[in-house]
């Protein structure tokens, strides 16, 4: 891989870039209070459940004044509590804490109002440990219309207030070269009331490179300011709050360069690798740009939790592969009846996939292809709307039931219910030769879902297969319990839609 800029002497600083400097400095109207990603996402959930617990509030006094129904919530507090969960489990069906998406006042008022109205709702059908507001049906239907009105016209208010440049972060990229371009496209991926940054929360300004044939240049819409030795002027001048250097290979950097990058933090302002910003804006590992740093694609394996996350998740596993299994013993007469009409052949079939540790196993699918599939072509990709696929298999793939014999799999523990696909030996043998750091996938069990599932079209190629990994890696190395709470509603939300492959 190239790296990000040669970094060579300054040339003196052009009329042009007087004239940007001009043309930029002292522009906002607003007074200035630059947001980060973690303050936005802590902002929208704070105010949501203070409008939520207080659209309750309300229809308590309304029903039986504010003394006595303060005390009721004073030895109920539960009756908030309960309501507060339901929001954040709602939420996450909805997508409603997705920065860029939030930028956008329709889909965030959707989205939000959606979850609002089945977070009052099914509190409304919780008996015994909710205020009894069903028995007067108008106070039950104001709780609903309170609640929804309020948060939506909330998430209108926050998508158009603070979208505008005085709630950004402005970031000075240092390097113009294949990651700067990389990081600019990714900031420029939800364009937001015109402005292509808005929904990520930040404002790329623009580069620093010491490339002359790039000096004065406009890439991806933004202009390259000028080389290392103006790079302390530019800080100042446009009021920078985050400096990200998007250089592949770190030893290639200048040591003047590095100086100023350290003046630049003795001055207090943050500095940040391309490859990080860019994870926590996209949800998927660059690993095109890591080069040959482990540490951008691996796990910090030192965590005192662990050993309890892991253990909390094969049980997790263990539950769900009874339940699993519960379900393909009801399901699978259907599909075998329907197979019968439709698309004589075995019920089941299997497959040899690769697993944890680069282990091979046979994974169980409910079968959605004519039974000579492969007989003469041998193992190729599916394609989308493959003519292979049966009636009754369109039907399997889009709900993903297909995918229901493998909670045996789950139970065995070659799988888990989340992970990464397991792909099979004959693509796995091609995809580690051209892909980087493929065999990181291998360090988890692989899922029946995943993330690389959930936020990325069915791929057929070996592009599809890198563009997936990413996804996969980041999975990996941010393991968690909302991170995999997420991923469960979002399939969920999937299978619902017919959305699957």
């Amino acid at each position: 891989m190239e790296s990000s800029g040669s970094f060579l002497p300054s040339p003196t600083k052009s009329a042009w870039q007087q004239r940007v400097d001009a043309a930029y400095v002292g522009r906002d109207a607003l007074p200035r209070l630059r947001l980060t990603v973690s303050e936005r996402r802590v902002i929208l959930a704070v105010v949501d459940l203070l409008l939520l617990n207080l659209g309750l509030l309300i229809i308590l006094v309304l029903r039986a004044g504010f003394p006595l129904s303060w005390l009721t919530v004073q030895k109920h507090p539960h009756y908030l509590l309960l309501l507060s969960a339901l929001w954040l489990l709602w939420t996450l069906f909805f997508d409603c804490y997705d920065l860029p998406r939030t930028a956008a006042p329709g889909h965030s008022a959707w989205s939000a109002g959606s979850a609002a109205v089945f977070t009052t709702v099914s509190y409304l059908l919780i008996p015994y440990i909710t205020p009894d507001l069903p028995t007067s049906r108008l106070s039950a239907l104001l709780f609903v219309v309170i609640v929804t009105g309020s948060i939506g016209l909330w998430r209108v208010a926050y998508a158009t207030i603070f979208s505008q440049p005085s709630f950004q972060q402005r970031i000075l990229v240092v390097g113009a070269g294949k990651s700067g371009r990389e990081l600019a496209q990714a900031l420029a991926a939800t364009p937001q009331q015109g402005n292509p940054y808005a929904g990520s929360g930040y404002r790329l300004v623009g580069f620093v490179d010491d490339d002359p044939d790039k000096l004065e240049a406009v890439i991806e819409g933004v202009p390259v300011l000028g080389d290392r030795h103006q790079l302390l002027r530019l800080v100042k001048v446009y009021g920078i709050d985050l400096v990200v250097v998007a250089i592949t290979y770190s030893p290639e950097i200048h040591p003047e360069l590095f100086q100023f990058l350290l003046d630049c933090r003795e001055q207090g302002l943050s500095l940040e690798s391309m490859t990080s910003l860019y994870e926590r804006l996209t949800g998927k590992v660059s690993v095109q740009h890591a080069g040959r740093n482990l540490g951008v694609v691996m796990p910090q394996v030192d965590s005192a939790t662990r050993h309890l996350s892991m253990a909390a998740k094969r049980l997790f596993d263990l539950v769900a592969g009874l339940f699993g299994l519960i379900a393909l013993t009801l399901f699978a007469p259907c599909v075998a009846l329907a197979n019968v009409l439709f698309s004589p052949g075995p019920l089941l079939y299997k497959q040899e996939r690769v697993g944890k540790g680069g282990r091979t196993f046979w994974v169980y699918k409910f079968r959605s292809m004519v039974p000579t599939a492969e007989r003469e072509s041998g193992a190729v990709w599916a394609a989308e709307n493959d003519n292979r696929i049966t009636p009754v298999g369109r039907i399997l793939r889009k709900t993903r039931l297909d995918e229901l014999p493998q909670f045996w799999n789950v139970l065995k523990g070659e799988m888990s219910l989340i992970g990464p696909r397991p792909e099979r030996p004959e693509f796995v043998a091609e995809l580690m030769r051209v892909v980087p750091f493929y065999q990181a996938r291998h360090a988890v069990r692989p899922g029946i879902t995943g993330w690389a599932q959930v936020r990325y079209p069915y791929g057929s190629s070996v592009e599809d297969a890198l563009a997936k990994l990413q996804y996969d890696l980041y999975y990996i190395k941010r393991q968690s319990i909302y991170l995999e709470l997420s991923i469960v509603f979002k399939t969920v939300r999937v299978m619902l839609g017919f959305q699957g492959r």
